[in-house]
């Protein structure tokens, strides 16, 4: 649905082109992006040359606009992800090495959960959350990992809010998901077989701080049959491995 621009700074206006980009869509005519920030297309078009023009988009041979090189360059050298990701990953090597299927890295943001980083090789299962991709919480392992650890009002909304199934086995009923919660709280581990995808499990555990604070959760995708629950310890071993870098 269109916005109204009138009286918007120059820079809301800069973000609406942004947050018009998503993961099913990286390039898109500026047609499109003034159809989905509501902005008028002589504006979105004057936004874009002077975007283009630093770096920030660009466009490709069809002409369609793509996020450019200058902003991954910008957020990559000071991402505030980036000593969690740099601790994590000979651990995460070592594990997908193992395994042979996906390994990811995942932060909460707010009721969401964020993939900052991830390991996958060929043959490995369908794989439906994205690297810099963001699901619910309540859907994956690894949101369940961090909701388990969440603060008790972020918890109280999602129980409290859109608990719609997205698959037969999704728990999607809150009593279900509060116990799911002390579940792992108790054990450590987040474990959600067809959950997400009923071909696949999902297997998380929460990396801390040395104050014992969870700021991020470890999690494998793998096929989902007798032999996914064998991952868990490897799972486990893994994230207390990260915890203990970051404390170092």
């Amino acid at each position: 649905m269109a916005r109204c621009s009138a009286g918007e700074s120059v820079l809301s206006r800069t973000v609406r082109i942004f947050e018009a980009f998503d993961p099913d869509d990286p390039a898109l005519s500026v047609s499109e992006l003034a159809h989905r920030t509501g902005l008028p297309l002589a504006t979105t078009s004057r936004l874009v040359s002077e975007l283009v023009g630093y770096g920030w988009l660009r466009r490709d041979s069809a002409r369609q606009v793509r996020i450019g090189v200058r902003i991954w360059e910008l957020v990559s050298r000071a991402a505030p992800t980036l000593p969690l990701r740099a601790a994590a990953l000979p651990f995460m090597q070592d594990l997908h090495a193992a395994v042979g299927q996906h390994v990811q890295l995942a932060v909460r943001q707010d009721h969401e959960v964020l993939y900052i980083e991830r390991l996958s090789a060929p043959g490995a299962v369908r794989n439906l959350s994205r690297f810099a991709g963001r699901l619910p919480l309540r859907v994956s392992a690894a949101g369940l990992a961090l909701l388990a650890h969440a603060p008790a009002e972020i918890q109280e909304s999602v129980l409290t809010g859109d608990l719609r199934a997205a698959t037969r086995f999704t728990v999607a009923e809150p009593r279900a998901l509060r116990a799911r919660l002390d579940e792992i709280r108790r054990t450590g581990i987040a474990l959600c077989a067809g959950q997400l995808d009923e071909f696949t499990t999902s297997i998380a555990a929460p990396v801390r701080t040395t104050r014992g604070t969870v700021v991020a959760a470890l999690a494998v995708i793998v096929p989902n049959d007798h032999a996914a629950r064998g991952v868990a310890p490897a799972v486990l071993a893994t994230a207390l491995g990260i915890s203990r870098a970051l404390g170092a």
